[in-house]
């Protein structure tokens, strides 16, 4: 059997099953509201200013054609899988909170003059209920689309990002959602990625499922924000702050930008320090309370793992200018004692995210010449921020390098030595792929 004609036939089974669940928990749910006596709606006092753009109607109308469209655009029966799996996911997760919490749109629509713009809203008001709001489906769906539509090329990419965003701000400029539908529906949205990632196990997608959980939780810290604005106090705006630097964490995460904070020399620069200001300052305080390696712990003579060290921690550790540092910390810069009396390498990795293979080849075969190459006082100290992972993953792999031993007799060692190391499954898998 042809195997196009198999793989058509397929997609058209899968549209035919997420529209059927779709229809089936939004209809039902529907007529339920419909039949309660009262059904409330979540305002936002700043609501009233949204104005009621008729043309945006035309972008809100096309959710219905990317809903069938985007299961033929799938490349892979993985990505055409995934998707089935968030589509359900999200039908039967909204479908729910419509059943437990209904709500209503409340704000009365405006006529229009234009034949065209009357003819989407009266055919709206036929297949769209007034109820089913929070959250909202549209949104959700829009960041499902966009797991597909980000695989194209330039510029249907952006295109597809702009119309998508037009798709978004269409359910309010049309009075079809309030702003709680859309918050609420990102987060559905959001929450479909991580539940079905694309890859579970594909260790190079890793930073797209931590990017998700960043930006998960800026949509809540958003909704945290709208909710302490609206009931308590105007400072609730602040934690817009916040969100914005949990979306710009997760940005880069998805880019693997290991110097996005930090610059080669260890420094953050001052304008990053006041942007990432609650990023830095989370960190830090679990650095400065959290953390149990402040001691550096030798794993083989002269070479060292610890936290971050203070200037104090530092001193006591007795390094030198025949004293190597490499800082794998991506979060916090480092302490100028360290710079100004060591040989300072920033290395920085991000936080339990992947490793580019080549990179990580180039440290340990960096840190293993200069080992070999140390005077009689000098010594090598390889540290991130909490001592657990990143500095443990580099320090197998340079002992196992230094005394070439076997991958689990390096891991036994490191964990004898290292009682605190913290090496995840993924690090192990990470480590049994490279070959140095």
């Amino acid at each position: 059997m042809d195997e196009a004609r198999v793989t058509i036939g397929t997609r058209i089974k899968l549209v035919a099953l997420c529209a059927t669940v779709f229809s089936l928990f939004y209809n039902v749910n529907a007529w339920y509201a419909s039949t309660l006596d009262y059904v409330p709606s979540f305002i936002f006092s700043f609501e009233q200013y949204i104005p009621f753009i008729p043309w945006t109607v035309i972008p809100y109308m096309t959710s219905g054609i990317f809903f069938v469209i985007v299961f033929f655009l799938c490349e892979t029966r993985q990505e055409l899988q995934t998707l089935t799996k968030r589509v359900v996911f999200v039908s039967v997760a909204a479908g729910l909170f419509f059943l437990l919490f209904p709500l209503k749109f409340s704000f009365i629509k405006p006529e229009t003059s234009s034949v065209l713009f009357n003819f989407f809203f009266q055919f709206i008001k036929k297949v769209d209920s007034p109820f089913n709001e929070a959250p909202s489906l549209h949104i959700a769906f829009a960041f499902i689309f966009w797991s597909v539509f980000r695989n194209f090329t330039a510029p249907w990419r952006q295109v597809s990002a702009v119309w998508l965003v037009l798709l978004g701000l269409a359910t309010l400029t049309t009075y079809q959602h309030h702003l709680l539908d859309v918050v609420t529906g990102a987060i559905l949205g959001q929450l479909s990625f991580i539940v079905f990632p694309a890859e579970k196990n594909n260790f190079k997608l890793r930073n797209f499922y931590l990017a998700n959980c960043y930006f998960l939780g800026g949509w809540l810290v958003i909704l945290l924000s709208l909710v302490v604005f609206e009931f308590y106090h105007a400072s609730g705006l602040i934690l817009l702050w916040p969100a914005l630097v949990l979306f710009l964490v997760g940005y880069h995460y998805q880019k693997n930008s290991i110097y996005f904070l930090k610059n080669k020399q260890g420094t953050i620069p001052w304008y990053k320090k006041i942007v990432y200001f609650p990023y830095i300052g989370l960190y830090w305080l679990f650095w400065k309370f959290l953390r149990k390696n402040k001691k550096p712990i030798e794993l083989i003579p002269k070479l060292y793992v610890s936290s971050r060290l203070d200037q104090s921690e530092f001193q006591d550790f007795k390094g030198n200018q025949n004293t190597l540092v490499y800082d794998f910390s991506a979060e916090l810069e480092e302490n100028n004692a360290i710079k100004g009396n060591s040989v300072y390498h920033a290395v920085p990795l991000l936080d339990i995210g992947a490793f580019d293979t080549i990179e990580i080849k180039r440290i340990v075969l960096e840190i293993t010449s200069h080992y070999k190459e140390l005077p009689k006082d000098g010594k090598i100290l390889i540290h991130c921020t909490m001592g657990l992972s990143r500095s443990t993953l580099i320090g197998i792999l340079v002992v196992k390098n230094i005394l070439s031993l076997p991958l689990d007799e390096a891991l036994i060692k490191i964990k004898t030595t290292h009682k605190n190391a913290v090496i995840h499954s993924y690090v192990q898998d990470f480590l049994k792929s490279i070959n140095i």
